[in-house]
């Protein structure tokens, strides 16, 4: 280590060495090894600036150490640049410094000031201050802009058109006016101008090439069929940028997704930064639609046809090492460099340096791709996984299949069937529902909160179980200090391994650098009830986050616990289930502060947080947690303070209604087969092994003695509560309704449980999969209607994503608001009072679904 550091903590490592003994008491030094090296890293990072391709370091002794050891690559690659003789981008302008490049001035008003001194490296000199005072005197200046959707076009010495985007968004993105404005600029500045040798296609924001296509636009277009002559044009002017004869670059930073890989793909050669922020993909299908400007056919050109559908049939994001190892881009630049090294690229390749060439096939994806019998073995095998991984729900990845397909059967058309092709998807119901979800996503990204929230940087967890550890995880990712805090020292060890296992998991599939790992990891501070400084810790929290058992008298004695050592601003979060927060903020000092912030298990991967506010909620309360649980990735919902809240409130008449489809007759394994082919990613028997089986019967139990009244009866969920006395919990038991071995895959439905759910059968109504459905749907839906009725949720958005994030809606269907103006509210409010007649008033339509049906009003106005 690192002397400075060493001296920074010795008593810490003296200490802890000398009473290490165990596992876990070693455990415990390397947590605090690690926290002590990442406090010092982390206070180096801002230490470390770009100056032009330069990396400029510090020389705080601890900052300069690590920020030379972050610049290793770009040191090697700045080394690499000039063995080969490389020269750097010079810009148009005759330069005005020796010690600074020229000051540029962006529309925005912000100057920026290049540190550029004639030696290898940047230093302060008397000359250099001296040149930097007489900025004062100098008027900065840029030319009048004459686009709206991208900068003015630069010419380098060489010949090399740079072409920026630069839309008036945050990010940018292809619309229609972009196209047309892209149209103009070429035509105007490039098709005619001679001295025009090489084009380079780059990006004025920093970490953002192109996010995509403007959804909003596609909403728009009323008659799909109008996407075929939109789409042509789009083609149109695609190849026309290779009629123009030079080398087309494209300089990538940042997303490139969806119409922004399309366009790179247009391209000769295309370098990426090494920035985490770069991304590369087509995720054109979780929209249910395909790449329409070409993607289908130049995709598999450039990685092959496996490569190219694995990429398009699940919508994946590409890292830039994958990439170049797949052939999708060339080089692979730190992310200062990314648009000289594109210039630098292209004039090579008008010099000759730069041969273009794609990436050869391996033997056996030439074996595979290029021959007939392969080719038919490939494409069983793409279909199988699209029929296992959509159920012949969703539409668009059979429609890549037959783009790719007739493409290289039919080369001629292959351009026009593709935008037939995207045309046919744009009108389907499920396209409609899945840019619904998208859209929805959106909207809920808004603070919706008047407050001001409080800057959170530490956040106590209390409670380091599966939910617990969960919660820290995705706080410590985001860069926030993690007080986990438990009953003893096994507790802390069990939900820091937790973590640490998945971000190994992260670190081996190259989804995480080392230095993040480790900086993570110091992000978690165990502490439990008998550390001496827990309360010391504490007084720096600005959120405390209780994850503990579903006991109201205990999480009040949390209250008072965390009350008695935290600032007067520190949030409190409860974390549970269905406890209403207006009872567990009852007697507190603070109970302004209190709020709910429910998470779904398991946390890392779950993308809904319900913000559960209770009456005497302050504003800045309310936008803290917001802006806490979209920092941690979360998509949050508001909802009202009501028993179950939105999401376990629907779920409790499901509960009921699964119990008594069992009750008459239905097979475990039909019912989650019945479940799973209405377009849910689980059945509701699974779903319950993987919850936990005491879990959902808590969630039963207490809704079925809340103010639900007749809506959770029609079935007995004493079907779950017998269970827990024979300690068959579910998956984490190796024992529920199915049974799962850890040395076997799949499950199992056992003997013992065959008995148990035989004496449960009151009678076998031999109900088909349609009633099925229907009967235990219909319980979710209206119950999520009813929410909307009694203002739990604010508006159907809310109501869908609710249901599509948080339980696995059928995503296709667009969650249950959507779900029914498909079907139509008064189809739906039939086959309901059908089910009530013969069944009982647990089926009863709630009162807005009726007056929806008497109006034929629908819920959502596209």
């Amino acid at each position: 280590l690192h002397k400075g550091l060493i001296d920074s903590y010795p008593f810490v490592f003296i200490m802890l060495g000398k009473i290490a003994s165990g596992r876990l008491v070693a455990s415990a030094v390397l947590r605090e090894c690690r926290r002590a090296l990442a406090v010092g890293m982390s206070s180096s990072c801002p230490l470390s600036v770009t100056a032009g391709p330069r990396t400029t370091k510090l020389s705080s002794p601890l900052a300069y150490s690590t920020s030379r050891f972050q610049s290793t690559a770009a040191v090697e690659q700045e080394e690499k640049t000039v063995e080969q003789g490389e020269k750097p981008f010079v810009s148009t302008p005759d330069r005005k410094y020796e010690f600074f490049s020229n000051v540029e001035l962006t529309p925005e008003g912000v100057a920026v000031i290049r540190f550029d001194c004639p030696k290898k490296v940047n230093s302060i000199s008397f000359a250099m201050a001296e040149e930097a005072g007489n900025f004062g005197m100098r008027k900065l200046s840029t030319p009048d802009r004459k686009y709206e959707f991208f900068s003015n076009v630069e010419l380098t010495p060489e010949g090399v058109a740079v072409i920026r985007f630069d839309c008036p968004k945050k990010v940018n993105s292809i619309s229609f006016a972009m196209a047309e404005e892209a149209r103009k600029l070429w035509n105007e500045e490039i098709v005619d101008n001679s001295q025009v040798k090489a084009v380079v296609f780059s990006s004025a924001k920093p970490n953002m090439f192109i996010a995509g296509a403007d959804i909003p636009d596609i909403q728009k277009v009323e008659n799909k069929q109008d996407f075929i002559p939109l789409i042509e044009k789009g083609i149109n002017f695609f190849q026309s940028l290779r009629e123009k004869g030079v080398p087309l670059v494209c300089a990538i930073d940042g997303p490139c997704l969806g119409g922004g890989l399309e366009w790179t793909m247009w391209c000769d050669y295309r370098v990426a930064s090494d920035s985490p922020k770069t991304v590369l993909g087509l995720p054109e299908v979780k929209l249910g639609l395909l790449p329409g400007f070409g993607g289908t056919q130049n995709l598999p050109e450039l990685v092959g046809t496996q490569a190219a559908m694995d990429m398009m049939l699940t919508g994946k994001n590409v890292r830039p090492d994958k990439a170049k190892k797949m052939g999708l881009v060339d080089l692979v630049v730190a992310p200062q460099s990314v648009e000289s090294s594109a210039i630098q690229s292209a004039v090579d390749i008008m010099n000759g340096k730069i041969k273009l060439k794609k990436k050869p096939k391996s033997f056996m994806n030439r074996i595979v791709e290029d021959t007939m019998i392969g080719q038919k073995m490939m494409w069983d095998q793409v279909k199988k996984m699209v029929d296992k991984n959509t159920n012949g729900n969703y539409p668009a990845p059979y429609a890549i299949m037959q783009c790719v397909q007739h493409g290289i059967a039919n080369p001629a058309t292959r351009f026009q069937n593709e935008r037939e092709q995207f045309a046919k998807l744009a009108a389907t119901p499920e396209s409609e529902a899945l840019i619904g979800i998208f859209d929805g996503m959106t909207q809920m990204k808004k603070n919706p909160f008047e407050g001001t929230g409080v800057p959170v940087s530490t956040v106590a967890v209390m409670g380091a179980g599966l939910m617990g550890a969960g919660i820290g995880q995705v706080t410590a990712e985001k860069g926030m200090t993690v007080l986990l805090k438990d009953r003893n020292d096994e507790a802390i060890e069990r939900g820091e391994s937790y973590m640490r296992g998945n971000w190994d998991k992260k670190l081996k599939r190259k989804r995480l650098s080392q230095f993040q790992h480790n900086l993570n990891t110091s992000n978690v501070v165990g502490l439990t009830d008998d550390s001496p400084t827990w309360k010391k810790h504490f007084g720096n929290a600005d959120m405390v986050i209780e994850a503990v058992f579903e006991d109201l008298d205990l999480k009040k004695k949390i209250v008072a616990d965390v009350e008695s050592v935290t600032p007067d601003h520190c949030v409190f979060a409860s974390n549970t289930s269905a406890i209403p927060i207006e009872a567990i903020a009852e007697g507190a000092k603070r109970p302004e502060n209190i709020i709910g912030m429910h998470y779904f298990s398991p946390v890392p991967s779950m993308p809904l947080l319900e913000i559960i506010p209770h009456g005497g909620t302050s504003e800045n309360t309310k936008a803290t947690a917001f802006d806490v649980g979209t920092k941690q990735g979360k998509t949050c919902i508001v909802v009202k303070d009501v028993p179950g809240f939105y999401v376990n409130r629907c779920l409790g008449p499901f509960l009921v209604e699964v119990s008594a489809v069992v009750r008459d007759g239905v097979s475990l394994e039909k019912l989650d087969k019945s479940i799973k082919d209405f377009g849910m990613p689980v059945g509701p028997v699974t779903l319950a092994d993987e919850v936990g089986i005491d879990v959902v019967s808590h969630v039963a139990s207490f809704l079925s003695e809340a103010d639900l009244g007749v809506r959770m009866e029609g079935g007995d969920i004493s079907l779950m509560k017998n269970m827990i006395g024979k300690g068959w919990l579910g998956k984490k038991s190796g024992q529920g309704f199915y049974t799962y071995d850890k040395k076997k895959k799949g499950k199992t439905v056992s003997a013992e449980v065959k008995s148990y759910l035989k004496d449960f059968v009151q009678q076998d109504l031999n109900l088909d999969e349609k009633e099925i459905q229907d009967r235990i749907v219909s319980r979710f839906v209206n119950e999520a209607a009813m929410c909307l009725q009694d203002e739990i949720i604010a508006n159907p958005v809310v109501g869908d994503i609710g249901l599509v994030f948080g339980t696995g809606f059928a995503p296709f269907r667009g969650g249950p608001f959507r779900y029914l103006d498909q079907v139509g509210v008064s189809q739906y409010v039939d086959r309901m009072n059908y089910f009530a007649d013969k069944y009982g008033a647990q089926f009863e339509p709630c009162q807005l679904l009726k007056d929806y049906a008497a109006t034929n009003k629908k819920f959502h106005s596209n």
